[in-house]
C-alpha cells in the first residue's frame, strides 16, 4: 500500500465532492442571477410614444426566446426576426391585447418551447423540483459517507501490538 489510510482516502474523497457539489451549486445560483440587459438592441422606427407601454413591450418580449438566436429573449436578440416579434408584441399591445393574450398568440404559433421560463405545470414541473431533488439526495449520500468513514470500527483498537499473533493472551 503507498502509506495513505482508506481513511485519509475517503476525506479526500469527501472533500472533493463537497467541493465540486458547492462549484456545481454556485454556477447555477450565478447563472440563475444574471440580469438581462439588451445585447445588441435596436431601437423601433417609431419613437416611443408611451413609456409606460414600452416598459410592458420590453417586459413582455424579455419573457419570449428568440427563434434564431434560441439561447437569448427577443428583447436581447439582435436579429430582424426578433426586432419584427418585438413590433408584433408593441402593435398587440397597442390594439388593447393583454400580455397573457400576447403569450398565448405566441404559443399557438412556436409552442411552449417559445417561453423563456414556461410554466411549472405537467411535465416542466419535474424540471424546476429535479435541482432541489438531486441536492437534498446528494448531501444525504454526502453525510452518510462522511458518518461511516470518520466512525472507528470497534475491532480496531484491540490490536496495538504489530508483532503480535492473532490470539489474545
Amino acid at each position: 500500500m503507498s502509506g495513505c489510510s482508506s481513511r485519509t482516502h475517503a476525506r479526500r474523497f469527501a472533500l472533493a465532492f463537497a467541493t465540486g457539489l458547492a462549484m456545481t451549486t454556485a454556477a447555477c445560483s450565478t447563472l440563475a442571477a444574471q440580469t438581462s440587459a439588451p445585447v445588441g438592441a435596436r431601437p423601433t422606427a417609431s419613437a416611443p410614444a408611451d413609456s409606460a407601454l414600452d416598459a410592458v413591450t420590453r417586459s413582455l418580449a424579455s419573457q419570449l426566446r428568440c427563434p434564431v438566436c434560441q439561447g437569448l429573449s427577443v428583447q436581447d436578440s439582435p436579429s430582424e426576426l426578433a426586432q419584427q416579434m418585438r413590433d408584433v408584441v408593441r402593435q398587440q399591445l397597442e390594439n388593447g391585447k393583454s400580455p397573457d393574450e400576447v403569450k398565448d398568440y405566441f404559443v399557438a404559433r412556436y409552442g411552449q418551447w417559445i417561453l423563456m421560463t414556461p410554466p411549472a405545470a405537467g411535465f416542466n414541473w419535474l424540471v424546476y423540483s429535479l435541482p432541489a431533488v438531486v441536492l437534498v439526495i446528494g448531501a444525504g449520500m454526502l453525510v452518510v459517507l462522511v458518518r461511516r468513514w470518520t466512525t472507528v470500527p470497534p475491532d480496531a483498537g484491540m490490536q496495538t501490538d504489530p508483532n503480535a499473533s492473532g490470539t489474545m493472551r
